[in-house]
């Protein structure tokens, strides 16, 4: 397989951006956090340092991941943007984790919270958390390893409002309880789209059909070929984000054109499944015989 680009590749470039973004805010909201004594700020401050473990991560994956294949990795290193996505899950629930402990421990021993700083330095993280976000919404939808970076930096967003709404009911009703509560919007609000990018990493480690794919229907449009008399052993599988597998066993009609078949389900997985790597074992009546009598032979 020759050097592959993939779905992460083609928005390395904002990633970066974002990154540069993400280490700005956690440098600010450590301060912020210490400075103003704010349980939401260094719990937000902790989701900025696992976005940027996190999107390094990504980043070192991508890079990685597009090396060539070789003899010993057939499909060289598309499966590390995989395991980033998973890796980055798995972090974001022990964020989460932690930061609802520390918030219930707040919640009845309130500290006193200087509001002012907290809201100046949680009005800075939305803006630089919007930008983040504008940078991602599109590479989002094309690779698991994007989405983890995505849904992180929505965190972070929707961590930097319930940030200046705690700072804003503290300073008009001096109620330090809210540092907590909006402690604890932000580690619930992770849970979700974690647990959404978890399944779909460990789907694809499975190797589970692609969500869009529907079995029945490849295997309708593969009967339907001039010349194909049946199909089994059918599979379809994902290598990395953006990279459908399908193989299977194609039985021929006596005296069928083989280059035409082969030509003509290419182009059908192609086109109407965006399947661009296919693999067909192309078998007569009588070798399907002989595989039915080799495998009652084993058992």
């Amino acid at each position: 397989m020759p050097h592959v680009h993939t779905a992460s590749a083609r928005h390395r470039t904002r990633l970066i951006a974002v990154f540069g973004l993400t280490l700005a805010i956690f440098a600010v909201e450590v301060v912020g956090g210490l400075a103003s004594n704010s349980l939401a700020l260094l719990a937000d401050a902790g989701h900025m340092f696992t976005d940027v473990f996190g999107i390094g991560f990504a980043l070192g994956a991508i890079w990685i991941a597009g090396r060539p294949a070789t003899s010993e990795r057939t499909f060289g290193f598309l499966r590390l943007e995989i395991l980033a996505a998973v890796a980055n899950a798995l972090l974001l629930f022990g964020v989460s984790g932690y930061v609802l402990y520390e918030a219930w421990r707040r919640l009845f021993e309130p500290p006193e919270v200087t509001s002012g700083l907290m809201l100046a330095v949680a009005v800075v993280g939305l803006i630089a958390n919007a930008v983040a976000v504008f940078l991602l919404r599109e590479a989002q939808g094309h690779s698991l390893n994007m989405r983890g970076a995505y849904l992180e930096v929505m965190g972070d967003l929707a961590g930097s409002v319930a940030v200046i709404v705690a700072a804003i009911v503290i300073a008009l009703t001096g109620w330090t309880p809210a540092d907590a509560v909006a402690s604890a919007a932000i580690g619930l609000l992770i849970i979700p789209r974690t647990w959404s990018l978890l399944r779909e990493a460990l789907d694809v480690l499975l190797e589970a059909t692609p969500k869009g794919i529907n079995l029945d229907h490849v295997r309708e449009h593969i009967l339907e070929a001039p010349g194909v008399a049946d199909v089994h052993d059918l599979h379809a599988w994902t290598i990395t984000s953006g990279m459908n597998v399908v193989s299977a066993h194609v039985v021929v009609e006596e005296g069928a054109k083989t280059g035409d078949i082969l030509d003509h389900l290419g182009m059908c997985l192609s086109d109407d499944f965006d399947v661009k790597h296919s693999t067909f074992q192309l078998e007569t009546p009588e070798h399907v015989e002989w595989e039915a009598r080799a495998d009652q032979a084993q058992l």
